[in-house]
C-alpha cells in the first residue's frame, strides 16, 4: 500500500545520470506506522528524480522496503515539492544556490517587502521586485527565470505522469528535451519511439485523446504502419515485408478501412521521411536495413584480409593432442587450424560431431601460440554465447571464462544501450561464438559495432537448429554465401556412437525416419498414447525420474506451444502440483491466475546482466517475502518484485525455442496432434538434442512422423546473403 513521507531534503548519498537517488531526508510527518518513531530523524530514501535540492521540502509517496545489503529505505514511487511559505523557509530558499547573487539579507529584504506570497507574486510579474531598496531590473528579471526554471521542471514531469508515463519513462523524455518537451508532445507524440528507449507505440497511444489526436490522424497512422511492421518482422522472422502481408495486418488493427492507394501513399511518405525503404515490393524498416548493410560490409572486410602464418602449426597441433590425450581426425584438425589461421571461420554441425572438443582445442592452441600470460590472454581471447546457460558450458568445457554476448559487450538495461560499441571497441583480438543460429541481425550488428576489424572470429552452432527468436537467419546466411571459411562437422566423434538419440536426430534432419523411431531404445522411448492421456503420462514419467536420482534441473518438459490441455502453461501447472505441491511449511504469492512457490522450478524471460541472470536460465525460489521473490541461479540469488515477475515464469516444462543453447540428462517431448503447425522438423530437432542422456516422446507416432516431414514455416526472407553476395560479385 503506497504512503508518503513528508520531510526535508538533507543529502545525496548516490546519483546516477538516468536519474537514480539514494539520499537522506528528515522525516517532519508520515503516515506509515513503521516510520512513526523516525520523525524528526534522518531516514534512507531511493527513487528518480528531476531533481532535488539541499534543505528544502518534499513529499515523497512509496513504500518502505528491505533491502538486502543496505536495510531499511523509502522507495519512492512519485514526489512533489513543498514550496516555503513561512518567512524563514522563504529566506532560505530564496538564498540558495537555486537564486546565485541573491545573499541572506536579500532574500529577507523580499520577503519583509513582498510578504509570504512573494514567490506567487514573482511569478505572475517580475516588477513587484522593484519595491524592493537596491533591486535592479536586470536582476528582477533573472531571479524570476530562476524561479520559473525551477518550477517548470517539475511541471513538466507532472505532465507526463498525467499523461500516463511512469517516473523513469518521464524522467528520460525531460532530460531528453527539457524546455521543448511538452511542445515535441503537443505536436506529435508519436516522435518519442523513435528518440527515447523503452517507450512504445501502444504507451503513446493510450493518451492520445488526451492531446486531441484521432484514430484517422496522419501522425498516428504512419507511427501505427511502423509498429504494424516492427511486429510482422518478430512475428516471421523477416527483415523485409511485402505490401499484401503489410495491409492485411494493418487492415487488422486500424479501427477504419483503407485502401491499397492509401496505404501505398503512406509507404511512400515513411520512405521519403528515412524510416522505410522501398526495393521493388520489399518493404524495409530503416534499422534492419542498417544492420544486414553494417554487418556485410563488416563480414567482408574481416573475412577478406590476410591469412596469419603459423610456424610450425602441425607440430603445436601434436603438442596439443598430448596435451589432452586425443587423437584428432583429419576433419577436426583443419578446423582447428582454420580458427587460427583465418580471420572469419564457421564450424557447424549437429550432435555428437565434436563441436566442444574442437572450441576447446580451439582455445589451448591460442593458448600456446599468444604465449600470453592468464590476465592478458582473459583480456584477448574471448568465449561468448547467446545464453547463460551456452556460456556456461563453454566455461566447463574448456576451463576459462566465458560469457553471454550482452554481458560482454555490456549491456545496460535502464539506457537500452552497450557500453562497448563504436566509440568504445572492446579490446579483444580473438572470439569464439557458440550456438550462433540463435543469434538475430540486431546483437550481431551491435557485436560488430563494437569489435575492431583488426578481431578474429570463430562462429559455431547448427546450421539446422531454429533460428533465432528475434528477425534474421544469421548463420545460415554467413555459410550460404561460401565466402566465409566453413567446415562442416559431418563424423560422429561421440563416445557414445551407439546413441539412438544422434542416429534420430540425423534421421530428422535428413528426413529419413526409419521405424526404429517406435522401438525402446537404452537412451529413448516413445510412449504412443491418445492426446488426451499424454498429460497424465509426462507426470507420471517426470515423477520417475525424480525419484530414480535425477535432478529436478536435469529433468525438463519440452513442448512447442503454450496454450491447450497438453500446453505449456497447463503442463506447468500440473507438474507443479507433482513436484512442489501446496504446503503450510511454504510462502506463496500470486501473478494473476500463476502461484508462485518456495521451491519452485523457474525460468528466466529477461537478460538482467546487472544480476548476472540471463535469457534461458533455469533456477528455483529459495524465498518469498510478502510479495517478493528470491530466485536462486545455481547460488546466485536474485530478487523479483511484482514488477519484475514478467521477467520469468514456471520452468517444469519450458518452450523449445527457449531451450536452445541448453542441455539435459533427460528430455520428455510431448508430440500431439493439438500442437498442429508448430510441430515441424526444424522444432523436432532441436528439442531431440537437447537430451544427454535419455529422450521421451509421448503421444501420437502419426504426429511426430507429419512433424519430421513438415518444413514449417517458410524460409525467412533476409537482405544478409545478398547485400555478401553483391559484394563478390
Amino acid at each position: 500500500m503506497e504512503t508518503y513521507i513528508k520531510g526535508t531534503f538533507k543529502r545525496t548519498i548516490f546519483s546516477s545520470n538516468d536519474g537514480f537517488m539514494v539520499g537522506l531526508i528528515k522525516i517532519k510527518d508520515t503516515d506509515d506506522q513503521d516510520l512513526f518513531d523516525y520523525k524528526g530523524k534522518q531516514f534512507t530514501f531511493t527513487g528518480l528524480f528531476v531533481e532535488l535540492n539541499v534543505d528544502e521540502e518534499y513529499v515523497f509517496y512509496g513504500e518502505v522496503i528491505d533491502n538486502p545489503k543496505y536495510g531499511i529505505q523509502y522507495k519512492v514511487s512519485r514526489y512533489e515539492k513543498i514550496m516555503p511559505e513561512d518567512k524563514d523557509g522563504l529566506v532560505i530558499f530564496l538564498s540558495s544556490d537555486i537564486f546565485p547573487g541573491i545573499g541572506e539579507k536579500t532574500a529577507l529584504n523580499i520577503v519583509e517587502t513582498l510578504g509570504d506570497n512573494c514567490l506567487n507574486l514573482i511569478t505572475d510579474n517580475y516588477e513587484c521586485l522593484l519595491k524592493v531598496p537596491k533591486m535592479t531590473v536586470k536582476k528582477a528579471i533573472d531571479i524570476q527565470s530562476k524561479l520559473l526554471k525551477y518550477n517548470e521542471s517539475f511541471e513538466v514531469v507532472v505532465y507526463l505522469t498525467n499523461l500516463g508515463f511512469n517516473m523513469k519513462d518521464a524522467l528520460k523524455i525531460y532530460n531528453h528535451y527539457l524546455d521543448d518537451t511538452i511542445r515535441v508532445i503537443q505536436n506529435n507524440p508519436y516522435e518519442l519511439i523513435d528518440t527515447i528507449d523503452g517507450i512504445t507505440f501502444l504507451k503513446v497511444d493510450e493518451f492520445k485523446e488526451k492531446i486531441g489526436v484521432n484514430i484517422d490522424d496522419e501522425r498516428r497512422i504512419l507511427s501505427l504502419i511502423l509498429y504494424v511492421m516492427k511486429n510482422l518482422c518478430f512475428q516471421t522472422g523477416d527483415t523485409y515485408l511485402n505490401f499484401d502481408l503489410i495491409f492485411r495486418a494493418f487492415k487488422n488493427v486500424y479501427e477504419q478501412d483503407i485502401s491499397n492507394e492509401s496505404l501505398e501513399f503512406y509507404l511512400v511518405q515513411l520512405n521519403s521521411m528515412g524510416k522505410i525503404i522501398i526495393e521493388e515490393d520489399k518493404y524495409i524498416l530503416m534499422d534492419y536495413y542498417k544492420y544486414e548493410n553494417y554487418v556485410a560490409n563488416e563480414v567482408y572486410e574481416i573475412s577478406n584480409k590476410d591469412d596469419l602464418i603459423i610456424k610450425d602449426i602441425d607440430i603445436k597441433l601434436e603438442k596439443l593432442e598430448l596435451h589432452f590425450n586425443i587423437n584428432y581426425n583429419d576433419e577436426q584438425k583443419r578446423a582447428i587450424k582454420q580458427s587460427l589461421i583465418k580471420n572469419f571461420s564457421i564450424i557447424t554441425g549437429g550432435p555428437g560431431t565434436g563441436k566442444t572438443t574442437i572450441i576447446k582445442g580451439i582455445v589451448q592452441l591460442y593458448k600456446m601460440i599468444s604465449e600470453y600470460s592468464f590476465d592478458k590472454l582473459r583480456e584477448k581471447l574471448v568465449l561468448l554465447a547467446p545464453t547463460g546457460r551456452a556460456a556456461k558450458r563453454m566455461c566447463e568445457a574448456c576451463q576459462f571464462p566465458a560469457s553471454t554476448i550482452h554481458r560482454y559487450l555490456k549491456w545496460n538495461k535502464e539506457t537500452g544501450e552497450f557500453g562497448y560499441n563504436e566509440k568504445n571497441k572492446a579490446p579483444c583480438e580473438f572470439v569464439i561464438i557458440d550456438e550462433t543460429s540463435m543469434i538475430d541481425i540486431e546483437l550481431l550488428y551491435n557485436f560488430f559495432k563494437a569489435v575492431t576489424k583488426n578481431v578474429k572470429i570463430v562462429f559455431i552452432g547448427d546450421y539446422n537448429q531454429l533460428e533465432s527468436v528475434g528477425p534474421g537467419k544469421v548463420l545460415k546466411d554467413l555459410i550460404e554465401t561460401d565466402m566465409i571459411n566453413t567446415i562442416f562437422l559431418k563424423d560422429i566423434y561421440r563416445q557414445d556412437q551407439n546413441s539412438y538419440i544422434t542416429e534420430l536426430a540425423y534421421e530428422i534432419n535428413n528426413g529419413e525416419l526409419s521405424e526404429s523411431f517406435l522401438e525402446k531404445k537404452d537412451d529413448y522411448n516413445f510412449i504412443s498414447c491418445s492426446d488426451d492421456l499424454v498429460l497424465k503420462t509426462t507426470c507420471i514419467l517426470s515423477k520417475k525420474a525424480i525419484d530414480k536420482g535425477y535432478d529436478l534441473k536435469n529433468v525438463q518438459v519440452l513442448a512447442p506451444v503454450y496454450k491447450g490441455i497438453n500446453g505449456i502453461d497447463n503442463l506447468n501447472k500440473t507438474l507443479q502440483q507433482i513436484f512442489n505441491p501446496k504446503s503450510e511449511d511454504k510462502n506463496e504469492t500470486y501473478d494473476a491466475d500463476v502461484i508462485y512457490r518456495e521451491g519452485d522450478k523457474v525460468l528466466q524471460l529477461e537478460n538482467m546482466p546487472d544480476e548476472n541472470v540471463f535469457n534461458g536460465d533455469i533456477g528455483f525460489i529459495e524465498k518469498i517475502d510478502g510479495s517478493e521473490i528470491t530466485i536462486s541461479f545455481d547460488g546466485n540469488m536474485v530478487k523479483y518484485t511484482p514488477k519484475e515477475y514478467k521477467a520469468i515464469k514456471h520452468g517444469y516444462a519450458i518452450s523449445i525455442h527457449k531451450s536452445q543453447g541448453s542441455e539435459f540428462e533427460i528430455v520428455i517431448m510431448p508430440v500431439t496432434n493439438s500442437y498442429k503447425m508448430m510441430l515441424y522438423k526444424k522444432i523436432i530437432y532441436t528439442g531431440v538434442t537437447r537430451a544427454k542422456k535419455s529422450l521421451m516422446l509421448i503421444g501420437d507416432p502419426k504426429a511426430f512422423y507429419k512433424g519430421v516431414y513438415n518444413e514449417g514455416n517458410k524460409e525467412r526472407k533476409t537482405l544478409l546473403k545478398k547485400f555478401l553476395t553483391n559484394k563478390i560479385l
